[in-house]
């Protein structure tokens, strides 16, 4: 049995070093076919040099290369194929939240609260398009929170520099977001002032000496479309007194469509103070029928016209009807302000004109200042039976009446100058 053991022994080394052999020289030729000669040697002695494609490095300069680009690559250029030399240049840099980071939460919880928007003096903006409206205007920002590198790539670099950055999940800012579809993009600004603020040239070209002042107008969606109204009619500018929703609340931004960026807006005004917003000899003019029964002018019934509720009617009636129990006399507390027609004329002299709220209609305030300075009560007839005008469709109505009044005056005095 020895002896046969010893043979099948010697038969096999030989042929594992066969193998083995052969398969080194296999790997060799491998090798040598996928690399690319530098230089050609002909037998007739004359070398050709080959010349690289494009772009392309030996394997240890490529990779040194590259290991000195991460070195100088910068936190915001994730994707340094894509980003373009002015963020190389910038220098700018971003923070990405990771789990558990409240930075997003903490920020939100202040922004989207009056009492806490009013004290930090900060608002939330959502949105490329407004987000960019607020930064041409020259608002300040604070801090953005982004779900994609792209989003902030789109904002000017200049006005970038300062600003915390932070990356976040879309889920996280879907979850604080207003919108139906959210855009992957919010900003935090500092409360605009409208003192300090760019608005547009053309905005300006074309202001109209037409102020429109809201009273206790608290719903959200009309006062954002009373806001862009203004803005399309060429209003000065647009005054809230105390009482009305906040002008920076999202829901008012959202309908706004940034308006607010576009007209000066001056919020949270007591009503003695209101004077001093406006032109010298303007004329207030307030949207209101309340107590049109005490001077029956326009109709029998005064629900039948306008946009105040019944319930200020009759609270206006009750005191127009008070007696005084020692003399006997009606008490005279409804300011006597004449009712006129929407469209006839009223834009002679700078003009404001009162927009109140769908509950309450307008103060006891606004009509003590018609009648100081000279306005009316302007009246949209409606169809008897209609309770009332919604604020921001009777808003627009009048400041597209005035704007038509004041480009037939000015057509109308340069057609005097022609003939003269």
């Amino acid at each position: 049995m020895a002896a046969l053991v010893r043979p099948a022994r010697f038969v096999v080394r030989p042929l594992l070093q066969v193998v083995q052999a052969w398969d080194l020289d296999a790997r060799r030729w491998v090798r040598a076919l996928r690399r690319s000669p530098v230089k050609v040697v002909f037998p007739s002695g004359e070398v050709v040099e080959r010349k690289r494609a494009p772009g392309k490095q030996p394997r240890k300069a490529a990779s040194e290369a590259s290991a000195q680009e991460q070195r100088k690559k910068s936190p915001l250029e994730e994707s340094a194929s894509h980003a373009p030399s002015t963020w190389e240049e910038s220098g700018l840099r971003y923070d990405k939240a990771y789990p558990g980071d409240r930075r997003l939460s903490s920020v939100m919880t202040i922004v989207k609260s009056r009492p806490f928007r009013e004290k930090q003096g900060k608002i939330l903006l959502e949105g490329r398009r407004l987000i960019t409206d607020a930064l041409k205007a020259g608002a300040v920002p604070k801090m953005f929170f982004f779900s994609r590198l792209e989003y902030l790539k789109e904002l000017p670099v200049d006005k970038l520099k300062g600003v915390s950055l932070i990356k976040v999940k879309f889920e996280d800012i879907k979850d604080w977001s207003d919108l139906v579809t959210p855009q992957g993009i919010m900003g935090i600004f500092a409360k605009p002032d409208h003192v300090k603020m760019a608005y547009p040239k053309t905005q300006l070209q074309h202001s109209l000496p037409l102020s429109l002042i809201c009273d206790n107008l608290r719903d959200p969606g009309n006062l954002g479309t009373i806001l862009r109204s203004a803005a399309g009619a060429g209003c000065s500018k647009v005054l809230l007194t105390k009482g009305c929703v906040d002008p920076w609340e999202p829901k008012v931004l959202r309908a706004g469509m940034g308006a607010h960026f576009q007209v000066p807006i001056i919020n949270n005004l007591e009503w003695e103070t209101v004077p001093n917003y406006l032109p010298p000899d303007t004329r207030v003019y307030v949207a209101d029928n309340c107590g049109l029964y005490a001077q029956a002018q326009m109709s029998n019934k005064a629900s039948d016209h306008g946009w105040v509720s019944n319930q200020r009617l009759l609270k206006f009636q009750k005191y127009e009807e008070e007696e005084d129990v020692e003399t006997g006399a009606s008490q005279d507390w409804l300011p006597d302000v004449e009712v006129q027609s929407y469209d006839s004329d009223w834009t002679e002299a700078p003009a404001a004109v009162v927009i109140g709220g769908e509950t309450d209609g307008v103060s006891l305030e606004s009509l003590q200042l018609a009648e100081s300075t000279g306005g009316k009560r302007l009246l949209i007839p409606v169809v008897p039976g209609v309770d009332s005008l919604n604020s921001a469709m009777a808003a627009s109505i009048l400041v597209f009446e005035g704007k038509r009044q004041l480009r037939g005056r000015a057509e109308h005095l340069s057609r005097d100058r022609s003939y003269h």
